[in-house]
Protein backbone atom coordinates (compact mmCIF):
# COMPACT_ATOMS: atom_id res chain seq x y z
CA UNK A 1 0.00 0.00 0.00
CA UNK A 2 1.58 3.41 -0.99
CA UNK A 3 2.16 6.07 1.79
CA UNK A 4 0.74 9.46 1.71
CA UNK A 5 3.12 12.10 0.80
CA UNK A 6 3.08 15.85 1.34
CA UNK A 7 5.22 18.25 -0.57
CA UNK A 8 6.03 21.67 0.27
CA UNK A 9 8.29 23.77 -2.22
CA UNK A 10 10.89 26.47 -1.53
CA UNK A 11 9.94 29.90 -1.00
CA UNK A 12 8.00 31.20 -4.17
CA UNK A 13 8.35 27.90 -5.70
CA UNK A 14 6.17 25.25 -6.87
CA UNK A 15 5.97 21.44 -8.16
CA UNK A 16 7.97 22.40 -10.82
CA UNK A 17 11.35 22.45 -8.80
CA UNK A 18 10.33 18.44 -8.17
CA UNK A 19 10.49 17.73 -11.66
CA UNK A 20 13.48 15.17 -11.31
CA UNK A 21 12.22 13.85 -8.41
CA UNK A 22 10.58 10.09 -8.30
CA UNK A 23 7.71 9.75 -6.17
CA UNK A 24 6.19 6.99 -8.03
CA UNK A 25 5.87 4.92 -4.95
CA UNK A 26 4.08 7.64 -3.06
CA UNK A 27 0.67 8.72 -3.18
CA UNK A 28 1.83 12.53 -3.82
CA UNK A 29 -0.04 15.71 -3.17
CA UNK A 30 2.03 18.83 -3.76
CA UNK A 31 0.99 21.61 -0.79
CA UNK A 32 -0.07 25.31 -2.61
CA UNK A 33 0.85 28.45 -0.75
CA UNK A 34 -1.94 30.40 -0.20
CA UNK A 35 -2.03 34.25 0.25
CA UNK A 36 -0.22 34.80 3.82
CA UNK A 37 -2.66 37.65 6.32
CA UNK A 38 -0.79 40.93 7.33
CA UNK A 39 1.00 40.49 10.58
CA UNK A 40 0.36 36.64 10.38
CA UNK A 41 2.90 34.53 12.39
CA UNK A 42 4.25 31.45 10.87
CA UNK A 43 2.83 29.02 13.04
CA UNK A 44 -0.98 30.50 12.25
CA UNK A 45 -0.05 30.79 8.68
CA UNK A 46 0.56 26.93 9.31
CA UNK A 47 -2.69 26.23 10.87
CA UNK A 48 -4.22 27.29 7.81
CA UNK A 49 -2.02 25.35 5.44
CA UNK A 50 -2.95 21.99 7.43
CA UNK A 51 -6.53 21.97 5.55
CA UNK A 52 -5.01 20.58 2.43
CA UNK A 53 -3.95 17.68 4.44
CA UNK A 54 -6.27 14.78 4.62
CA UNK A 55 -4.49 12.14 5.06
CA UNK A 56 -3.87 10.40 8.88
CA UNK A 57 -0.14 10.36 9.79
CA UNK A 58 1.25 11.09 6.65
CA UNK A 59 4.88 12.00 5.36
CA UNK A 60 5.98 15.39 4.88
CA UNK A 61 8.30 16.64 2.34
CA UNK A 62 9.91 19.94 2.87
CA UNK A 63 12.56 22.24 0.40
CA UNK A 64 13.99 24.91 2.15
CA UNK A 65 11.04 27.37 3.65
CA UNK A 66 8.70 24.38 2.91
CA UNK A 67 10.53 22.68 5.51
CA UNK A 68 9.80 25.67 7.85
CA UNK A 69 6.24 25.25 6.88
CA UNK A 70 5.83 21.44 7.27
CA UNK A 71 8.06 21.56 10.65
CA UNK A 72 5.05 23.97 12.28
CA UNK A 73 2.37 21.49 10.56
CA UNK A 74 4.06 18.61 12.05
CA UNK A 75 4.00 20.47 15.32
CA UNK A 76 0.63 20.23 15.03
CA UNK A 77 -0.71 17.27 13.78
CA UNK A 78 0.98 13.66 13.85
CA UNK A 79 3.00 12.02 11.05
CA UNK A 80 5.12 9.28 9.91
CA UNK A 81 7.97 11.58 9.65
CA UNK A 82 8.85 14.75 8.43
CA UNK A 83 11.92 14.77 5.55
CA UNK A 84 13.60 18.13 5.33
CA UNK A 85 15.90 19.38 2.43
CA UNK A 86 18.12 22.12 2.13
CA UNK A 87 16.35 23.20 5.13
CA UNK A 88 16.36 24.13 8.92
CA UNK A 89 14.94 22.63 11.88
CA UNK A 90 14.84 25.11 14.53
CA UNK A 91 15.68 28.51 15.03
CA UNK A 92 19.52 27.74 15.51
CA UNK A 93 19.72 26.42 12.44
CA UNK A 94 19.16 29.77 10.95
CA UNK A 95 22.46 31.71 10.38
CA UNK A 96 22.96 34.23 13.01
CA UNK A 97 23.52 36.94 10.27
CA UNK A 98 20.57 36.48 8.93
CA UNK A 99 18.82 36.44 12.59
CA UNK A 100 20.58 39.74 13.19
CA UNK A 101 19.07 41.44 9.87
CA UNK A 102 15.86 40.29 11.48
CA UNK A 103 16.48 42.26 14.63
CA UNK A 104 17.68 45.37 12.91
CA UNK A 105 14.83 44.68 10.13
CA UNK A 106 17.17 45.42 7.44
CA UNK A 107 15.47 43.06 5.19
CA UNK A 108 12.38 45.28 4.97
CA UNK A 109 14.42 47.74 3.48
CA UNK A 110 15.36 45.29 0.32
CA UNK A 111 13.90 46.27 -3.27
CA UNK A 112 11.72 44.16 -5.34
CA UNK A 113 14.08 43.78 -8.40
CA UNK A 114 16.99 42.31 -5.72
CA UNK A 115 14.48 39.87 -4.51
CA UNK A 116 12.98 38.88 -7.78
CA UNK A 117 16.31 39.07 -10.43
CA UNK A 118 18.25 36.23 -11.33
CA UNK A 119 21.65 37.16 -12.31
CA UNK A 120 25.01 35.43 -11.63
CA UNK A 121 25.50 36.21 -8.15
CA UNK A 122 21.73 34.27 -7.27
CA UNK A 123 22.79 31.28 -9.60
CA UNK A 124 26.07 30.79 -7.20
CA UNK A 125 23.98 31.65 -4.59
CA UNK A 126 21.27 28.73 -5.52
CA UNK A 127 24.29 26.21 -7.15
CA UNK A 128 22.56 25.95 -10.34
CA UNK A 129 24.89 25.73 -13.22
CA UNK A 130 23.42 24.22 -16.80
CA UNK A 131 21.09 26.56 -18.62
CA UNK A 132 18.07 24.70 -17.97
CA UNK A 133 18.01 24.96 -14.66
CA UNK A 134 19.34 28.33 -14.87
CA UNK A 135 16.03 29.33 -16.89
CA UNK A 136 13.54 27.18 -14.65
CA UNK A 137 15.13 29.54 -11.15
CA UNK A 138 15.03 32.58 -13.45
CA UNK A 139 11.22 31.96 -14.17
CA UNK A 140 10.26 30.92 -10.49
CA UNK A 141 11.81 33.85 -8.90
CA UNK A 142 9.78 36.18 -11.74
CA UNK A 143 6.56 33.98 -10.55
CA UNK A 144 6.89 34.70 -6.89
CA UNK A 145 4.41 36.93 -5.44
CA UNK A 146 6.28 40.10 -4.23
CA UNK A 147 4.28 40.28 -0.60
CA UNK A 148 4.35 36.32 -0.01
CA UNK A 149 8.15 36.61 -0.86
CA UNK A 150 8.66 39.09 1.94
CA UNK A 151 6.20 37.99 4.52
CA UNK A 152 8.24 34.89 4.20
CA UNK A 153 11.57 36.12 4.60
CA UNK A 154 10.28 38.12 7.46
CA UNK A 155 8.88 35.00 9.43
CA UNK A 156 12.38 32.91 8.65
CA UNK A 157 14.98 35.75 9.67
CA UNK A 158 12.00 36.01 12.91
CA UNK A 159 11.56 32.22 13.52
CA UNK A 160 10.82 31.10 16.95
CA UNK A 161 11.05 27.77 17.12
CA UNK A 162 13.00 25.59 19.46
CA UNK A 163 11.10 21.98 19.50
CA UNK A 164 13.21 19.37 17.89
CA UNK A 165 10.85 16.80 15.86
CA UNK A 166 12.18 12.92 16.93
CA UNK A 167 10.88 11.79 13.37
CA UNK A 168 13.01 13.75 11.07
CA UNK A 169 15.49 12.75 8.37
CA UNK A 170 17.90 15.84 6.99
CA UNK A 171 19.19 16.17 4.47
CA UNK A 172 21.38 18.96 3.59
CA UNK A 173 24.13 19.91 0.94
CA UNK A 174 27.85 20.30 1.71
CA UNK A 175 27.73 23.34 -0.71
CA UNK A 176 24.86 25.07 0.39
CA UNK A 177 25.54 28.76 0.44
CA UNK A 178 21.93 29.99 1.62
CA UNK A 179 22.23 27.38 4.79
CA UNK A 180 25.21 26.57 5.13
CA UNK A 181 26.49 23.44 6.62
CA UNK A 182 28.00 25.26 9.58
CA UNK A 183 25.16 25.93 10.73
CA UNK A 184 23.02 22.63 10.38
CA UNK A 185 22.67 19.29 12.21
CA UNK A 186 21.60 17.00 9.36
CA UNK A 187 21.39 13.23 8.94
CA UNK A 188 22.81 12.66 5.59
CA UNK A 189 25.29 14.78 3.74
CA UNK A 190 25.41 15.55 0.24
CA UNK A 191 28.70 15.82 -1.45
CA UNK A 192 28.91 19.44 -3.81
CA UNK A 193 25.26 19.64 -3.31
CA UNK A 194 24.09 23.17 -3.59
CA UNK A 195 20.56 25.09 -1.94
CA UNK A 196 18.66 23.58 -5.45
CA UNK A 197 20.37 19.87 -5.12
CA UNK A 198 16.82 18.65 -5.38
CA UNK A 199 17.22 19.20 -8.95
CA UNK A 200 21.12 19.17 -9.46
CA UNK A 201 21.69 15.93 -7.36
CA UNK A 202 18.19 14.50 -8.08
CA UNK A 203 19.28 10.81 -8.68
CA UNK A 204 20.86 10.55 -4.67
CA UNK A 205 17.84 12.40 -2.98
CA UNK A 206 15.66 9.85 -5.50
CA UNK A 207 17.96 6.94 -3.94
CA UNK A 208 17.42 7.94 -0.76
CA UNK A 209 13.96 8.56 -0.40
CA UNK A 210 13.19 5.25 -1.75
CA UNK A 211 15.15 3.33 0.90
Amino acid sequence: MRKDLYIFSGLGADERVFYKLDVSEYNTTYITWVPANKDEEIEQYASRIINQITSPKPILLGLSFGGIIATEVAKQIETEKVILVSSAKTKNEIPWYYRLLGKLRVHKLLPEYVLKRASFFTYWLFGVNSLQDKQLLRQILKDTDTNFLQWAIDNIVRWKNQTLLTNVLHIHGKQDRILPLTFVHTDIVIENGGHLMIITHADTINQLLSR
